[in-house]
């Protein structure tokens, strides 16, 4: 997971602490500092230790986290050079989850997403997860959006997992707005059309995971505005990373307004082709 020193980050190690307890797997924490380009010279040397130095502390405190988070979790560290997201991504390729925060210290503290919470979905090889603090009543559910892509049925699949990992319900949630026809779907914009593909899209899975409580959720609005309302009180909420419609080479506009607005831990299933 990447760390930067930020609170967003902090979050960040303490839910993959918790998700790697969980897992049985340890936590990898990555720190990706800057290539600093620089004459030579012993100030520049020095701006170079200072550089590294605050990186070992920003792990350390990481560290810290993980040891006092109550998971008992095996936890690595690494310092990386170069831009972060590329950096991470990087460090992904043989990860179960690459976690990350919401934002990090690069400005804007807010709830808008940061660039490395933007720029790892979707082109990282294993599932993103934008960690953000949980609701104050969080309830055991995991929400899943669902709406026939490929990329769906590859989030609908890590989100049954999840759900039995946390003995949690699973709310499949798919949106339909009569207004866009088939702009998103490809269906036409009738209930019994979107109710089909949407019992499509869960039938094998839960004959394959009987154990999890489904509930399946076929709402009228706008995708973005579905989830989020559908997705407040939960524990997590799974996307694909791209789904039907227009979407830009790696990111789709649904999970990258998710990614923005989301009110708790968000899971962008990644699409990339290993290579």
């Amino acid at each position: 997971m990447g760390v930067d020193g930020s609170q967003a980050s902090l979050v960040a190690v303490e839910w993959a602490a918790r998700e790697a307890a969980m897992r049985g797997v340890a936590v990898h924490l990555v720190i990706v500092i800057p290539a600093l380009d620089l004459p030579t010279g012993a100030a520049s040397e020095e701006v170079r230790r200072c550089v590294h130095k605050h990186a070992l502390f920003v792990l350390e405190d990481a560290l810290q986290h993980v040891r006092t988070g109550g998971a008992q979790v095996e936890a690595h560290t690494q310092i990386m050079t170069g831009d972060p997201r590329l950096g991470l991504i990087k460090a992904s390729k043989d990860a179960e989850l690459l976690v990350v925060g919401s934002h990090g210290t690069g400005g804007f503290w807010h709830q808008l997403a940061g660039s490395v919470a933007l720029g790892t979905p979707g082109q990282a090889t294993c599932p993103v997860v934008v960690a953000r603090p949980l609701p104050e009543h969080p309830r055991n559910e995991v929400v899943v959006g669902v709406d026939g892509s490929s990329s769906s049925e590859a989030a609908m699949e890590f989100a049954f997992a999840e759900a039995s990992l946390r003995g949690a319900e699973l709310y499949a949630v798919h949106a339909w707005n009569p207004m866009s026809g088939g702009q998103t779907t490809g269906l036409v914009g009738e209930p019994d059309a979107h109710r089909q593909l949407l019992e499509a899209a869960i039938a094998d899975f839960r004959d394959r995971r009987p154990a999890v409580k489904l509930v399946p959720r076929l709402v009228r609005g706008h995708p973005v505005d579905v989830l989020l309302r559908a997705s407040a009180e939960a524990s997590l909420l799974v996307v694909g990373s791209r789904g039907h419609g227009p979407v830009s080479a790696f990111f789709g506009s649904v999970s990258h307004a998710l990614v923005q607005y989301a009110k708790g831990p968000l899971v962008v299933i990644a699409v990339a082709d290993k290579t």
